[in-house]
Order: C-alpha cells, then sequence, then structure tokens
C-alpha cells in the first residue's frame, strides 16, 4: 500500500476511471440494435458476449422453484433474515404527502407519488449476487412502485443465478429476464417486444453497464453512475490491526481499481495493519484481485492528529467508512461527507453489505459529498399543490404581476391581473 503524508491527497484526481472512446462508441451501438431490433438483439447479444443460445428471455417459473433444491438451506434462510431487516429499515423512509392552510385560506402541499415502474439490474455471469436483488427491489416495493422488473445475465450453464432466483422469489418479484450487459439496460430504458420499458433503473454492473446507463438518462432516471468500490478506515491506536486489514481486504477483493484505505495518525498500527494485509493476503482465494487493488489503489494516510485524520475522511468522502477509534460517537459528528458509516470495531463493513437493513447501493467517487445511498427517496416524486382564494389574489396579485413583468413575461402577469380586474389597463 502506498503511503501518505502530509495531507497529500493528490491521488483522489485519479480516483474516477474515464472510460475509452471505443467502448463509449460500442455501447452506443448496442443500443441502437436493441432499439431497432429488439428481442432479437438481445439474443444475439446473449449468444455473442455470455455464450448462452437463449430460447426466451422471461425466465420460466420452474427455474425459481428448482433453484431452491441447489441452494444451501442455511443460505435460503439468511436470505429470509436480511430481507426482513432491510425492509424494516427501509419502511422507516417513507414519505409522506402534506397539506396546510396559511393565511386567507391558501392551502399549499405537497403529494408524493411512487414510480410506476422499476428495472433492478444485478450483476451475473461469473458471480452471484442475491445481496443486489435485495437491496435494489426492496426500497422500490417499499415505495409502492407498482412494477419491478429484475435483469440478470445468464452464467455458463444458461440460468440465471439460483441466489438472485430465489431472493427475487422471496420478495415477490415474478418479472425476471436473463439479460445483462448494456443491451438489457437498452431494453429496459426502450422496450423490446418482451420487454416493457420502466421509468428508472438502478443497481451496479461493469463498466459497460454504467455507460449504458449514462446514454439512456434523461429518456430514463437511473440510480448513479457507480465507479469501483471505496473503504476508508478512520483508526486510532486502539484498532485492531488483524480486524483492519481484514475489512480493507474486504472491499479490495472486489475489483482491482476498488480503493482500500487507511487512515490513522498511529504510525505504529498503519504498519501493523500494513504487515496484515500482506499476511492475509497470501490465503485470499482472490487474492490476485485483491493484491492489485492494494498494490495499485490501496494507501496509509498517516496524520498528526484524530482531527487531521477526519479532515481527509471528509475530502476523500469514502462510499464505506468505519470509524475504529476508542470512541467512535465522538467522531461520528464530525464526519460529513461518507455513503455508509460503521461504528466500532465490531461493525466489519460486509454486515451492511448483507445483512443489517441500510442499503448497499451507496455513492462513489467522491458522490458522497453531495449524494446519498439508495432509498426509498430513490422511487418516489413530489407534486407541489397550491391552491390560491380569490382573497389571496387580489392581496398579491400586483406583486406577482410587477415580478413577472419585471421578467419580461407580460403573459404572465395577464394571467394574475385578468383575475383581479388590472389588465386591461396594459393591453
Amino acid at each position: 500500500m502506498e503511503w501518505i503524508k502530509d495531507g497529500d491527497l493528490r491521488f483522489l484526481k485519479k480516483r474516477k476511471v474515464e472510460a475509452k472512446e471505443t467502448a463509449q462508441q460500442s455501447v452506443k451501438l448496442i443500443i441502437e440494435k436493441v432499439k431497432k431490433e429488439g428481442d432479437q438483439a438481445l439474443k444475439d447479444f446473449t449468444k455473442q458476449f455470455d455464450g448462452i443460445d437463449l430460447k426466451e428471455l422471461r425466465v420460466p417459473e420452474g427455474d425459481t422453484a428448482r433453484a431452491y433444491d441447489r441452494v444451501p438451506a442455511d443460505v435460503v434462510q439468511a436470505i429470509k433474515q436480511a430481507a426482513k431487516h432491510i425492509r424494516a429499515f427501509h419502511e422507516k423512509q417513507i414519505p409522506s404527502s402534506w397539506t396546510e392552510t396559511v393565511e386567507q385560506g391558501v392551502v399549499l402541499g405537497q403529494k408524493v407519488t411512487p414510480l410506476d415502474s422499476v428495472g433492478v439490474y444485478v450483476p451475473g455471469g461469473t458471480a452471484c449476487y442475491p445481496s443486489s436483488v435485495l437491496m435494489g427491489a426492496i426500497p422500490a416495493l417499499v415505495a409502492g412502485v407498482g412494477r419491478v422488473a429484475l435483469v440478470s445475465p445468464p452464467q455458463k450453464n444458461g440460468r440465471i443465478a439460483d441466489g438472485v432466483l430465489v431472493a427475487a422469489n422471496e420478495i415477490g418479484i415474478k418479472e425476471i429476464y436473463q439479460v445483462g450487459g448494456a443491451h438489457a439496460i437498452a431494453a429496459l430504458a426502450y422496450g423490446t417486444e418482451t420487454i416493457c420499458p420502466v421509468d428508472k433503473i438502478v443497481g451496479p454492473g461493469n463498466l459497460y453497464v454504467m455507460l449504458a446507463k449514462k446514454q439512456v438518462f434523461g429518456d430514463v432516471a437511473i440510480d448513479s453512475l457507480a465507479g469501483p468500490s471505496e473503504i476508508a478506515v478512520l483508526a486510532d491506536e486502539t484498532a485492531h490491526p488483524t480486524w483492519v486489514a481484514a475489512d480493507l481486504l474486504s472491499q479490495a477483493e472486489h475489483d482491482p481499481l476498488s480503493m482500500p484505505v487507511l487512515i490513522t495518525s498511529s504510525r505504529s498500527l498503519a504498519e501493523q495493519v500494513e504487515s496484515e494485509v500482506d499476511r492475509q493476503l497470501a490465503t485470499l482465494p482472490r487474492q490476485n484481485i485483491a493484491g492489485a487493488s492494494v498494490r495499485n489503489v490501496g494507501k496509509i494516510i498517516l496524520t498528526k492528529s484524530l482531527a487531521d485524520s477526519v479532515q481527509a475522511v471528509n475530502t476523500i468522502a469514502p462510499e464505506h467508512l468505519e470509524i475504529a477509534t476508542a470512541d467512535p460517537e465522538a467522531v461520528l459528528p464530525m464526519i460529513r461527507h461518507a455513503g455508509a458509516i460503521f461504528l466500532g470495531m465490531y461493525s466489519s463493513e460486509p454486515i451492511g453489505d448483507y445483512f443489517a437493513g441500510p442499503n448497499h447501493i451507496i455513492p462513489t467517487n467522491g458522490s458522497a459529498r453531495y449524494a446519498s445511498p439508495l432509498g426509498v427517496e430513490s422511487f418516489i416524486k413530489r407534486s407541489s399543490i397550491i391552491h390560491y382564494t380569490k382573497e389571496a389574489l387580489e392581496t398579491n396579485g400586483s406583486a406577482i404581476a410587477a415580478f413577472a413583468r419585471f421578467e419580461g413575461l407580460e403573459g404572465h402577469a395577464r394571467a394574475v391581473e385578468k383575475r383581479i380586474g388590472e389588465a386591461a389597463v396594459h393591453e
């Protein structure tokens, strides 16, 4: 891991992964083909990229029942428990419509309406991520979205991962398509003969999925343009170096570009963590991926004080932040920018990835400065309510008209004045 001293955080400028023009052009061509050829394009691209000859796009109902036979019972039970926790957490986020009557009988308010339809992308192919099903779909269901469609690429056996099907069934998702990649994003955005378009697309994916979401944004809504995973551990001399190292590696194993960062004012702890990372890497099944992350992107930021450590955290605005200090609750109020915050030595980051309840689809690349984790608010929209009385308009009409006329919008002014008998003098 690279050591950073004296507050030099210039490495953050290199954090964002820029896509090559060839990749962007490839995605554009994929989207155009799906828009033009529909289902056939999806089958062609699935054959080209996944090596699977799809007979049908929608997952047959029998596949889900058979999936339960292939998923261990303890994993099924864990999925059930995680779903319960995630739903309970997100139910606390449900916003309400409201109105209030102010002076002169004027009624103002806000109407909250769930989106009509959402598409949830679940990565697959060589991996299985039932947690992505739960995190992407449960907030939408809690929000009251009427239609939730799930897409995920088939594995080499020609089926969507069994764990994904089990997770989807546990939360009541029945509309599932065995297609992934940029072409799946295009199908959700524009529709095909089989797949109806949606209003919003959420969920993580590879570079091509991210580029496709970027290109369809505006025609549909998206959650974010997620970059590689990040974890920052803010630790003092009381932290356990073995545990800190394990938590850094928990994110390093995601991707060679994942960024594990230790921030501490304790040189002794930093040296011990660095040694532990090397020791644990030797037996990690995904050591090639995690090792590349640690060597090429991993950082140890040595600060002069806890205050400097906090400042570094707020500058980085990490996706995941662990506070491993003697009194983490005292540090929490000083943290302004972090996607998910884990307090204390037993709050390991994977708890949030799978089980605790908060969402694991979290802003990356420093976007925690202005963005929030996926939640119920991500799946609703707000409409303003305005009900003016005759009395209120007569009282305020002249001011409204003056404002409009000052901006050069005579039609706006007249629309008000005609109601209060003053428009004739300006016509």
